[in-house]
This record gives structure tokens, C-alpha cells and sequence, in this order.
């Protein structure tokens, strides 16, 4: 029998992406898993998209995720799209099948596998969903297709939040809503629901937190936050002093994650191995 010396390759597209784990728990599942893949994390600017997906074609890769810039922009490159992401617009997993790159969009599923494991229901709340980028329409899309009576777009661009609406009413049961962000945001305080799904507080940005009117947080409200890295974001330590129920987005990154890794893979992901991985990564 011959030997097979060439790994599977996946990895990530992101600019900026040092920071990004992501890695850490995917490499720890191929381990466990006995696979010979390799996930690679690379610096692609938005000018080097295009360059960079003619390279995954050209180097047989099985498979990418794409961060932030990149989630909207990959579409044009990409052969076929899973119907989620077509209702979404945005693609953070991309998967080689027979020569053509097929899109899907795991952020939003993973983010809901994250609330369940916290015992959070979404029938029937209403969601504050504070930007419309790649993230937040993957994440508003789900929750709404979950059940969710209102989601509540918070953006400063009226276009892209009027867009994510539309899109929420559109193809999903639940009403979608427009609130402009000028200065401070006012929530909403009948929210049961806050999600951060803009980069703000992502490393090396820790310092920063959402401009929003943190005084109507209280033990009734589920606030959540996308960003991983730090997971003690300032957006969780306001929230989590006023009395309210605080998610971090590690639960977010190893539930796609493992969503990702069966894609490529065809194998179930070893979950627990993946957030242990993470875990110790980050010294938890």
C-alpha cells in the first residue's frame, strides 16, 4: 500500500486574524479524530480575496472559513450556496465539493447551539441585535427561523440595517425592526435579548464597548456577545453588573466550529475535546 504524504488542508481567510483560535480547537479535533488534516490561519487582505480563492482551487483545499472582512464579499466567488446562506447574504464556511466551492453559513447555528447550551429559549422573545454585518444577519436570520417574535436591528447605516429587516420579514416568520444608532443607542426595554454582534471588543480593541445606554440591563435581560477573544468583554462586565444573564463567545466559536468540522470532514465533531482545547487556550 502506498503512503499518502499530502495533508487536507482547511483554514481561515480573515483581515485582521493572528488572534483568531479558531485552530486551536479545529486542530484538536482532527487529533482526536485520527484525520490527517491541517487548518492553516491567513493574513488576506480585501484586496487579496480574490487571489485567495483562485489559490484554494489551485492547491486542492478542502475547505475555509472566512472572517471579518470577508463574509459578504466571498459570495461572488463561490460555485453553489446552502439555502441558509442565500437568505443570510453572508458565508463564513466554504467547502470544496467536486470542483466547485459551495457556501454555507454556520455562524448563526452555532450561535443558537451556544444558547441552548445555556437553557436560553428564543420562541417568542424579542432580540436587540446590535449590527448588520456578516455575523448579525447570520445571527438574526437563525433566531428569527427559530422562532424569535422580534428582531431588532440596531446600525449605525440605515441601508445595511433596513436591508437585514427586510430580509428578516421577508423570508422568516418573525417581525424585523429598524432602530437608527446616532450617538448612544437606545435599547428597546422590552428586550428579553441582547446581542453584540459587531467586532467591538475584539482584541486588540479590548478596551472598547458597544455605545449603547447600558442602564436598562437588569436580571430579566439574556445578553450575549460574538466576540471571543477576550471573552470577558466590557459589553459582559457592564451587563453581568447590572444583574443580567451573560453568554461569552467562546460557546458561539466551538459550536460552528464543530459545525464546520463535520463539513469538511464528514465525521462528527468531538465537541467536548473542542471546548477543552479552547478552554485551556484560554486559561479557563
Amino acid at each position: 500500500m502506498s503512503k499518502n504524504y499530502r495533508s487536507q488542508l482547511v483554514g481561515v481567510f480573515g483581515y485582521p486574524v493572528d488572534e483568531n483560535p479558531t485552530g486551536v480547537i479545529e486542530e484538536a479535533a482532527f487529533a482526536a479524530k485520527k484525520l490527517d488534516f491541517r487548518y492553516i490561519t491567513m493574513l488576506v487582505e480585501p484586496t487579496g480575496l480574490a487571489g485567495a480563492m483562485a489559490g484554494l482551487r489551485a492547491m486542492h483545499f478542502r475547505g475555509v472559513n472566512l472572517t471579518i472582512p470577508h463574509k459578504v464579499e466571498v459570495l461572488k466567488y463561490l460555485d453553489e450556496l446552502s439555502p441558509a446562506a442565500k437568505i443570510i447574504g453572508a458565508v463564513n464556511t466554504v467547502v470544496a465539493k467536486e470542483g466547485k466551492l459551495w457556501g454555507d453559513n454556520t455562524d448563526g447555528k452555532g450561535f443558537l447551539a451556544s444558547l441552548v447550551d445555556e437553557g436560553v429559549a428564543v420562541a417568542g422573545k424579542k432580540v436587540a441585535l446590535l449590527g448588520a454585518g456578516g455575523a448579525a444577519r447570520a445571527i438574526g436570520v437563525e433566531l428569527a427561523l427559530a422562532g424569535a417574535a422580534v428582531v431588532r436591528v440596531v446600525n449605525r447605516d440605515p441601508g445595511r440595517g433596513e436591508d437585514l429587516v427586510g430580509v428578516i420579514s421577508r423570508e422568516t416568520p418573525a417581525k424585523g425592526e429598524y432602530i437608527p444608532w446616532r450617538g448612544t443607542a437606545a435599547i428597546p426595554g422590552d428586550s428579553d435579548i441582547v446581542v453584540n454582534a459587531t467586532p467591538v471588543g475584539l482584541y486588540p480593541k479590548v478596551d472598547d464597548r458597544p455605545d449603547i445606554d447600558y442602564s436598562w440591563f437588569s436580571s430579566a435581560r439574556v445578553v450575549a456577545d460574538v466576540v471571543f477573544n477576550d471573552p470577558n468583554t466590557l459589553f459582559l462586565q457592564a451587563a453581568a453588573e447590572r444583574g443580567a444573564k451573560c453568554i461569552n463567545g467562546l460557546g458561539m466559536l466551538v459550536n460552528q466550529g464543530a459545525v464546520n468540522f463535520t463539513l469538511w470532514t464528514g465525521v462528527e465533531a468531538p465537541k467536548d475535546v473542542m471546548t477543552q482545547a479552547l478552554k485551556r487556550e484560554f486559561g479557563l
